[in-house]
């Protein structure tokens, strides 16, 4: 607990949790001396003497009568509300201060991952972590701050209650330690309930993100009443859980209570017929007990709290060590590269994890910058990682990416990709205006930039709409055609000036007019750029200077090759 409550709190956040203690301590030492205060006002009423507490005030010469007394309780009352405040406001902040971070710190590791590391995690899981696991890490976080202000405030009245009575102050607070002890396996279990919690909400992720990504297939297929089944047994495993999480808790504050009582009623006893406390004594006891009962058992919900979501810290550390142990090289100082003659790959073999065999083996040959080339081959041929290392997405395992002779390294190979523009099969289109979807390329392009990348990418119907490139598009915006948003995407990926096009089978679905669209688009950039396009048949295919064909990850034929390396 201490130590992922330390990989929690790291350096940056040292001053606000120290401040916090400093306030809990403070708020622990107001309400012992407020339970003390109860002796020397109980004796100025002259019910009896003070016991060993009014000797010791005798002896140092503290004398309060009931109105200073009072006085001092009023002020004491008001001193630790106000500390009680400060301290749940630094708790506050410091909770949100280290979930933000943590948050952040998670999104930049994935942000800054290879993407070979990223194409191998699912998607729901990081989400499920961004969202769920480290909001459900604040709340132990929230806990773990109110166990131990619940802990030091114990401690404070434990000092105050020796004062008064030592010997019903020890078995109180043996028997505390005994009751914290019983509930070792409540606490176990809280963790165990917590996996499950989390498993709860991967499955919820992952089921309504690919649902709502299939929407048209659900309905085409009339299957709402399954989708609708499939979403909500997630929810239903997610509320079986919290029951249980709260039934526990439920059943050990009745214990608590329970047992709580008769360790009470006991000291008491024993505290009179026994020992021989007076009632000046035993009444400040009686409401030290009734103070430090309350306390106890939120100490033990605290600690079962913290337990039930250390998984989803464990999820959410387990995520960041992953993509951060997958961080890519840092970009050189030096100028990206910049294709003027060729560009090559030689010998390059990429593998998969878990896959029987590489994804590219042995891959070699050229391109001469300002060609077009085709990419041909089977589904899993290895079309996709072929484009990866080509754009400096993938590093391969052995092998070289070679521009103009020069063999590039990790951290030249991402430079490299400032050169690159990708159109995609399916291309991404934010819920935003046109213009933002195409500034992601080129975030200081001016209009006449704009207007000349769609009208180079076949795209200027954008133009004749009324709110122009600032008008709204995606997700519950103005609709695109499948045509549209390839044309469009070919337009953000113009604005990039890119040394390298890369299109993975952006054409595949589109209908011929479409695709002749962007044959037509692509023969006005030849000898502008490269293209390499990755493509089975039809227009695109025909404009080829050069036919790279993959069979299994090999090259089994490189057609108008430029010259291989090899």
């Amino acid at each position: 607990m201490l130590q992922s409550l330390n990989r929690l709190i790291g350096p940056a956040h040292r001053t606000g949790a120290a401040w916090l203690l400093v306030l809990m301590v403070a708020s622990a030492l107001t309400e012992s001396l407020g339970v003390m205060l109860l002796v020397p006002l109980l004796a100025s009423l002259g019910a009896a003497d003070g016991g060993l507490l009014g000797s010791r005030l005798a002896a140092w010469g503290v004398g309060l009568t009931l109105g200073p007394a009072l006085a001092a309780f009023v002020l004491l009352v008001l001193l630790r509300a106000v500390i009680n405040q400060a301290r749940n406001a630094a708790g506050l902040r410091l909770e949100l201060a280290v979930i933000n971070a943590l948050r952040q710190r998670a999104w930049r590791a994935l942000l800054n991952a290879d993407w070979r590391s990223l194409a191998q995690m699912r998607r729901s899981d990081s989400a499920s972590v961004l969202i769920s696991h480290i909001d459900r890490s604040g709340f132990g976080i929230n806990q773990a701050a109110a166990g131990l202000a619940a802990l030091i405030t114990l401690a404070g009245l434990g000092i105050a209650g020796l004062a008064i009575a030592p010997f019903v102050t020890i078995g109180g607070g043996l028997g505390g330690l005994l009751v914290l002890w019983a509930y070792a396996g409540t606490r176990r279990r809280a963790a165990q309930l917590g996996e499950a919690m989390g498993r709860a909400y991967r499955t919820i992720h992952a089921g309504l993100g690919e649902t709502l990504d299939a929407l048209r297939t659900v309905k085409s297929l009339q299957g709402e009443a399954r989708a609708e089944a499939g979403a909500f047994a997630g929810f239903a495993d997610l509320t079986r859980t919290r029951i249980a999480y709260q039934r526990d808790l439920g059943r050990g504050q009745i214990a608590l209570q329970g047992g709580g009582a008769a360790v009470l009623a006991v000291l008491v006893w024993l505290a009179v017929a026994r020992w021989g406390l007076n009632g000046v004594q035993i009444l400040p006891v009686v409401a030290l007990f009734a103070r430090a009962l309350p306390l106890v058992g939120s100490l033990q919900e605290a600690w079962q709290n913290y337990a039930h979501s250390r998984p989803a810290i464990d999820a959410a550390y387990a995520l960041i060590d992953l993509a951060e142990a997958a961080r890519e090289a840092e970009l050189p100082k030096t100028p990206p590269p910049y294709l003027r003659q060729a560009i090559a790959l030689d010998a390059v073999t990429v593998r998969y994890a878990q896959a029987d065999a590489p994804a590219l083996d042995t891959a070699s040959f050229s391109i001469t910058a300002g060609s077009l080339v085709a990419v041909t081959g089977a589904s899993g041929a290895g079309k996709s990682t072929l484009a990866d290392v080509l754009g400096g997405l993938i590093n391969p395992d052995t092998g070289d990416l070679i521009i103009d002779g020069i063999p590039l390294d990790p951290a030249q190979r991402r430079a490299w990709r400032s050169q690159v523009a990708y159109v995609q099969q399916d291309p991404a289109v934010l819920s935003d205006t046109v213009r933002a979807n195409l500034l992601w390329a080129a975030p200081d392009a001016d209009m006449a930039r704009i207007e000349a990348a769609l009208r180079d990418a076949a795209c200027q119907f954008v133009l004749d709409w009324p709110g122009g490139i600032d008008t709204r598009i995606g997700d519950g915006e103005r609709t695109l055609s499948g045509g549209e948003r390839q044309r469009l995407m070919l337009a953000r990926a113009l604005l990039r000036r890119p040394g390298l096009l890369i299109l993975d089978e952006a054409t595949s679905a589109l209908d011929s007019h479409n695709e002749a669209l962007i044959a037509k688009a692509l023969t006005g950039l030849k000898g502008r750029m490269t293209v390499v396009m990755i493509c089975h048949r039809g227009a695109l295919l025909a404009l080829a200077d050069q036919t790279i064909s993959l069979d299994r990850g090999r090259i089994v034929d490189d057609s108008g090759s430029a010259g291989r390396t090899e």
